[in-house]
């Protein structure tokens, strides 16, 4: 039975009042117990038909930006051959709950309604489930039905064009190389299906007759330089985290292999590029280990952009600055630092960061 806590009350009260008006010989609770019965049978035939409805909830889009909007539409389509109302949309958003009233939807009759997203909180927000509930006007019934499967909202960090750190030495040809850099004419690197627009040239003819498939040699620039960014996680701040997402999509976008650590070790993809960048970086959540340790592990090379608001990180990446052909922090803390051989970027603001990024 339907009924909600008024519900249960005013049947109970109903009939503590009709036995009461029986037993003393007053007409007056017997009146008002039966006006309570009536009101309860009626809320019961109110919500008793099973709505036919179609319902959808859409989460647009997916992946947003910190800050930017993200929205649900939810369409309502009623299947049935009568007109429905007091219908209630509830929809769960992460640790919170929006109601949506729906107006009456007439035979056939279609409602689309928005509502906004939080994108405040960088992180994965799950939305759902939905839930449809059928109420009378007086709140004594209410019949809930669950539709559609959840969806989640994936907050990335906010990111600024930055130019590509600049990088003093070529790796030698056969140093290590990345899926992620683009197509050259150096080093061969392996074997893969033809796609249109490939050269002609570049068929491997002896594969292709054994595997019955046009085979291709994948030829790539090994000496790129790889982008090393590491990001202090201690007191993490989402200006820190969309200083070191900005540089590293920077890299990634200009076709360079990146790498990202934290204090706690790698991010878990070998293949990065700037989309994975923005989904593990959208995760990452304070850590309490520093990035010393990431910093003397990381392989040499390329370079290294530190993001840390602890003077003593920035001071340590001294010790690191021959591994790497130039070294950037950025620092997101207050007060000056100086570290010896490493260009210091002191980030007030995001928005600040590309004019400071390309000084001198």
């Amino acid at each position: 039975m339907p009924l909600t806590r008024l519900g249960w009350g005013t049947l109970v009260g109903s009939v503590v009042l009709y036995a009461a008006g029986f037993v003393l010989g007053y007409p007056e609770p017997v009146v008002l117990a039966t006006g309570g019965l009536l009101a309860v049978a009626a809320a019961l035939a109110w919500t008793a038909p099973s709505p036919k409805l179609e319902v959808r909830r859409e989460v647009t889009p997916l992946k947003v930006p910190r800050g930017d909007a993200a929205v649900a539409v939810l369409n309502v389509v009623n299947l049935g051959r009568r007109g429905l109302s007091g219908l209630r949309a509830q929809d769960r958003i992460g640790d919170s709950e929006h109601t949506i009233d729906l107006p009456r939807l007439p035979k056939g009759a279609a409602r689309t309604v928005s509502y906004p997203l939080p994108t405040d909180v960088r992180g994965d927000i799950p939305v759902g489930p939905l839930l449809l509930v059928r109420a009378d006007p007086f709140g004594l019934t209410r019949r809930v039905r669950e539709y559609g499967a959840p969806a989640t909202l994936l907050v990335r960090p906010r990111t600024v064009p930055l130019a590509v750190v600049p990088s003093g030495k070529a790796h030698h040809l056969e140093g290590p190389v990345s899926d992620n850099a683009p197509s050259g004419t150096v080093t061969f690197h392996t074997l893969r299906e033809y796609v249109v627009g490939d050269d002609l040239r570049h068929v491997h003819w002896r594969s292709s007759a054994r595997t019955g498939t046009l085979m291709v040699r994948q030829l790539i620039d090994a000496s790129l330089p790889t982008t090393t960014v590491v990001l202090d996680t201690r007191g993490l701040t989402e200006p820190a985290v969309d200083a070191a997402a900005s540089a590293a999509v920077a890299a990634a976008q200009a076709g360079f292999p990146i790498r990202v650590l934290t204090g706690d070790g790698p991010l878990p993809d070998r293949k990065m590029d700037a989309e994975t960048v923005l989904d593990r970086l959208a995760l990452v959540r304070p850590g309490t280990a520093g990035v010393a340790e990431a910093m003397r592990l990381a392989r040499g090379g390329g370079s290294l952009v530190l993001v840390t608001a602890d003077p003593a990180e920035a001071a340590r990446a001294t010790g690191v600055r021959r591994r790497f052909d130039r070294v950037i922090c950025v620092y997101v803390g207050p007060g000056q630092v100086s570290a010896p051989g490493v260009k210091i970027v002191p980030m007030a603001s995001l928005d600040a960061l590309p004019f400071l990024w390309g000084s001198r």
